[in-house]
């Protein structure tokens, strides 16, 4: 019996394992819907840690009105830049780190994909799985390291399965999540919801001005950190002018939606938490209704680490790691796991130290991809097997990368490492991640009409067997 050609291998099946790794996806498996984007993005972005960081505002001795003000323009420079970068998913049909080689070369993708997506999937996944687990034990009263387990467990079937069923159990959550949130959002607004004024005595004071550039950079920092996963999720759906567009707002609008709405429920509780610890703060905060907001910190754990464990694993198969796309889910959230156990004390400045060193590093990387799309020709689906072709070995895009991060290093304010920039003039702010993109896109824009630095041999195009077009081959390989 012969398999007609035209039929897909894989198209809308929940319960089949995706035969697709970071290979492009042919026309004959392109389905789904825009509006799928929201569900994926909106899911995502519905979790504690975002309350936690609203709860700074009263720290930066921000008022009431400049702290909402910040979280609003983060969410929306983020939510755009999210939603530029869905497009190009739906456009190319590859993922967001595979995109990257454009630019930067076959291999000199490698390091800032090492970095960026593999150690900051890993680590994310990690964090999220200390706050899904933490909510869980307290809501079971078992062991930490079981609940952190379990929870593992679960993401990584999820992961296995890979594109469509993450995208029906982002659905599913959103139902669940969103009344779960809503009721977190009555009560805690209730017990201590407060309006504040500006307070230059303030313990975290760095002056008004540098306290909303860093406060509202940790919103936007949130979404800059999903930027090299955007592509991800859009990657299936069908190449059309209308489903462009459509994708584009739906993802804008399910970031935006979700990061102001707990930022500013964060900045409005902020006052009255007593405990930096993110489950005894919800405890504080939710009183008598303690249990189902336990339930919906851990439920949301789900919700992000499906993508952080699913882009983690793409991203080790764009580094020519031997695995296939499941081998490398099972690897990251062992990983993940191990460094769950390690880092649960202490979490919430851990996640602050690492939100701010990943934005340092992706900023650039973003700031390339969105050039060289627009400006380098890289929206020309003629030009996808140029992603494949490992002659092209290292581009200028690599040295706009590099670049923007070396220049940003003096503006680094982390608790992790502080730039003389920033020791000499603590009130202007964290401006790494803005100097980080103003430098990358400035070196790009110089550089991008150059001959590639290093094309090995004649530089012909060639489709790499197992990893171009392999919809007839991929299902038996990554089952």
């Amino acid at each position: 019996m012969t398999h007609d050609a035209s039929a897909p291998v894989y198209g809308s099946a929940v319960t089949k394992v995706e035969p697709f790794g970071v290979d492009h996806i042919p026309e004959t498996e392109r389905h789904g819907k825009p509006s799928s984007q929201f569900f994926v993005w909106f899911a995502a972005g519905l979790n504690f840690p975002i309350i936690l960081l609203g709860f700074s505002a009263a720290w930066f001795g921000l008022s009431f009105p400049a702290a909402v003000t910040a979280i609003v323009i983060g969410a929306a420079l983020g939510s755009l830049l999210m939603a530029v970068m869905s497009r190009m998913g739906v456009r190319l049909g590859v993922p967001q780190q595979i995109q990257a080689r454009g630019p930067l070369g076959f291999f000199g993708n490698f390091i800032p994909v090492a970095y960026i997506n593999v150690f900051a999937g890993i680590g994310w996944a990690a964090v999220t799985v200390i706050l899904g687990g933490k909510a869980f034990a307290g809501l079971t009263h078992m062991p930490f390291w079981l609940c952190a387990g379990l929870l593992t467990l679960i993401e990584m079937v999820v992961a296995v399965f890979g594109y469509n069923m993450i995208n029906f159990l982002q659905k599913a959550l959103t139902y669940v999540l969103t009344p779960l949130f809503a009721l977190i959002t009555v009560v805690a607004v209730v017990r201590g919801g407060s309006i504040f004024h500006a307070n230059p005595d303030a313990q975290g004071y760095i002056g008004s001005t540098g306290g909303l550039v860093t406060f509202g950079g940790w919103f936007l920092s949130f979404l800059v950190a999903w930027a090299p996963f955007a592509s991800d999720y859009s990657r299936y759906l069908p190449d059309t002018p209308a489903v462009i567009t459509r994708t584009a707002w739906y993802t804008g609008l399910g970031n935006f939606v979700t990061i102001c709405w707990l930022g500013i429920l964060g900045v409005v509780v902020g006052g009255s938490a007593t405990s930096s610890d993110s489950i005894t703060a919800l405890h504080q905060l939710a009183g008598p209704f303690a249990l189902p907001a336990l339930l919906a910190v851990g439920l949301s754990a789900l919700a992000q680490n499906f993508l952080n464990v699913y882009g983690g694993a793409i991203s080790i198969q764009t580094l020519k790691v031997p695995v296939t796309r499941s081998q490398a889910v099972i690897g990251i959230c062992v990983l993940a796991y191990a460094l769950s156990l390690w880092g649960e004390s202490g979490t919430e400045a851990k996640f602050k130290v690492f939100l701010n060193l990943t934005a340092y590093f992706i900023a650039p990387f973003v700031a390339v991809l969105l050039l060289d799309y627009y400006l380098g020709g890289r929206s020309d689906a003629s030009r996808i097997p140029e992603l494949y072709d490992r002659s092209r070995v290292l581009d200028w895009g690599f040295v706009a990368w590099a670049g923007g991060v070396a220049a940003s290093v003096p503006f680094w304010q982390s608790d992790f490492y502080t730039g003389p920039f920033s020791v000499a003039h603590p009130g202007a702010g964290d401006l790494s991640m803005f100097v980080a993109t103003g430098a990358g896109a400035a070196l790009y824009l110089l550089t991008y009409r150059l001959k590639p630095l290093w094309v090995k041999g004649a530089g012909e195009t060639r489709r790499p067997s197992g990893e171009q077009d392999r919809s007839r081959t991929m299902a038996s390989r990554n089952h």
